[in-house]
C-alpha cells in the first residue's frame, strides 16, 4: 500500500514530469547550438544542471522503492513466524558502504582536481602562502581520514546485539579536554603563523628602490601607468577624468610629464613591485594567481600590494613545457556583463629587456591630452625650438 500511494502520489508524478520536461528542452537547445555551430560543439553537452539534479531525484527514488521492498519483505517474515531483517545490521553495512565511497571520492577528487593546481608560485611571498596552504591542507585532510574512519568504524563495529549493552556515558571532563584542547592548540599555532606571514606579505609601504604601477580599473578595462625616469608617479584627481585624460593624472605637478601608458604589464625579475590600486565605477579585483596577488580595487578607496617576481616568463614556459604561456593580470569580482574582458598580459623579464621595452614606452600626455590641456603639442615644441636655433644662427 505504501509503495503504491508512492507510485500513485500526483505531486511526485508533477515533479518527475516537470523535470523531463526541462531536461527534454535542455537536450533539445543543446542539440539546436550543436547544429548551429558543428565545429565549435559537434557533440551534446550533458554536463547541464538540469541532468544532475534528475540524475540525482532518480537515484533517490530508486533507494526509495528498494527500502519499500525490504520494509515488505520484513514485514512477510514476521508474518511467517520468522525473525525479520536486522535493520541494525543493514544500517551498518551500509555505514561501511559510505566510508568506502567517500574515501575513493576523496582519493578520486586529489588524483583529478589535485592535477588542476596552480604551477609553483612566481613570487617571493607566493612560496610562503603555498607553505601555509599545504600545512593547513595536510593538517585537515589527517584530521578528516582519522574522524570519518573512527565515525563510521564505531557505527558499524558497535552496532546493536542481543549479546551485549550499551554503556551509557554522560560526561567524561578528560575526553572533553582532549577534544577542546588539542584542536585549539593546532589552530592557535595556525593561526599565529599565519598572522606573522600576513603581516610580512602586507606590508605595502613605499621604499626606496620600488617600482610602483598604477593599476585602475573599470567597466570593462584595465588601465595601466607607469613613471617615467624620475620614477615617482603623478598624482590624480578623479574631478580631472575626461575623454584624454581617462585616469585624471594632475599635471599642475612636474612629476606627472614623463609618466608611461603601457598595454602590457612588464615587470624586472627580483625587484620589489608596488601596485597602486583603485577603480572608477564599481568594486574591481586585482588577480594575479601564479604570482599569489590578489587585493580588491575599490572607487574612491586606493589599495596598495607589494611582491617580488621570482620566475621569468621564458623560465616557466620552459618549466610548464608550453611555450604560449603567459602570466594574466584578471578581474576576480564579477563586476558587470563583459567582465570576462579584464585581462592584461604580464610579462616577467630580465633587467636589461624590462629598461629596453621601457624606452620605448609611449608618454601619458600624449597628443590629444596635450590640445585638451592646451599645451605645446610635441611636433609643434620641436618645430618651436628648431625655429628658435635658426634665428639665432642667423
Amino acid at each position: 500500500m505504501g509503495f503504491r500511494k508512492l507510485i500513485n502520489s500526483k505531486k511526485l508524478l508533477s515533479f518527475f514530469a516537470a523535470f523531463m520536461l526541462l531536461g527534454t528542452n535542455l537536450l533539445m537547445a543543446q542539440t539546436a547550438a550543436a547544429g548551429a555551430a558543428q565545429e565549435e560543439a559537434p557533440k551534446v553537452d550533458w554536463t547541464g544542471v538540469a541532468y544532475y539534479v534528475l540524475i540525482f531525484f532518480l537515484i533517490c527514488l530508486g533507494i526509495a522503492i528498494v527500502g519499500k521492498i525490504l520494509k515488505v519483505y520484513d514485514l512477510t517474515l514476521k508474518m511467517q513466524g520468522k525473525k525479520g531483517i536486522k535493520w541494525n545490521t543493514v544500517m551498518a553495512v551500509i555505514c561501511i558502504v559510505f566510508l568506502v565511497a567517500g574515501l575513493y571520492g576523496a582519493f578520486w577528487s586529489f588524483t583529478e582536481q589535485g592535477s588542476m593546481t596552480l604551477p609553483e608560485a612566481a613570487s617571493a611571498h607566493g612560496v610562503k602562502i603555498d607553505e601555509m596552504f599545504t600545512v593547513t591542507t595536510v593538517l585537515t585532510m589527517i584530521v578528516f581520514f582519522v574522524t570519518q574512519i573512527l565515525l563510521f568504524g564505531f557505527l558499524f563495529q558497535y552496532r546493536h546485539s542481543d549479546k551485549r549493552r550499551a554503556h551509557f556515558l554522560p560526561h567524561n571532563n578528560t575526553i572533553e579536554k582532549v577534544w577542546t584542547i588539542a584542536p585549539a592548540i593546532v589552530l592557535t599555532i595556525l593561526v599565529v603563523f599565519g598572522f606573522f606571514t600576513w603581516q610580512k606579505i602586507m606590508n605595502s609601504e613605499n621604499l626606496k628602490g620600488d617600482i610602483n604601477i598604477d593599476v585602475t580599473g573599470h567597466q570593462f578595462a584595465w588601465e595601466l601607468r607607469y613613471p617615467g625616469k624620475d620614477g615617482v608617479l603623478g598624482p590624480k584627481d578623479f574631478r580631472l577624468v575626461t575623454g584624454a585624460n581617462l585616469l585624471g593624472v594632475n599635471f599642475k605637478k612636474k612629476s606627472s610629464f614623463d609618466d608611461l601608458r603601457v598595454d602590457t604589464m612588464y615587470l624586472p625579475v627580483n625587484k620589489s613591485i608596488r601596485l597602486n590600486i583603485l577603480a572608477q565605477d564599481v568594486i574591481h579585483s586585482v588577480y594575479m594567481p601564479h604570482f599569489r596577488v590578489q587585493l580588491n580595487a575599490v572607487p574612491g578607496l586606493p589599495t596598495f600590494f607589494k611582491f617580488t617576481p621570482t620566475i621569468t616568463t621564458a623560465e616557466m614556459r620552459t618549466k610548464l613545457d608550453d611555450p604560449k604561456f603567459e602570466y594574466t593580470l584578471y578581474c576576480n569580482k564579477i563586476c558587470g556583463g563583459s567582465h570576462y574582458n579584464m585581462q592584461k598580459v604580464v610579462r616577467v623579464v630580465t633587467e636589461a629587456e624590462y629598461q629596453s621595452w621601457l624606452s620605448r614606452q609611449k608618454p601619458y600626455l600624449n597628443d590629444a591630452l596635450r590640445k585638451e590641456l592646451h599645451f605645446a603639442s610635441a611636433d609643434n615644441a620641436q618645430s618651436g625650438a628648431s625655429t628658435n636655433r635658426l634665428a639665432l644662427n642667423n
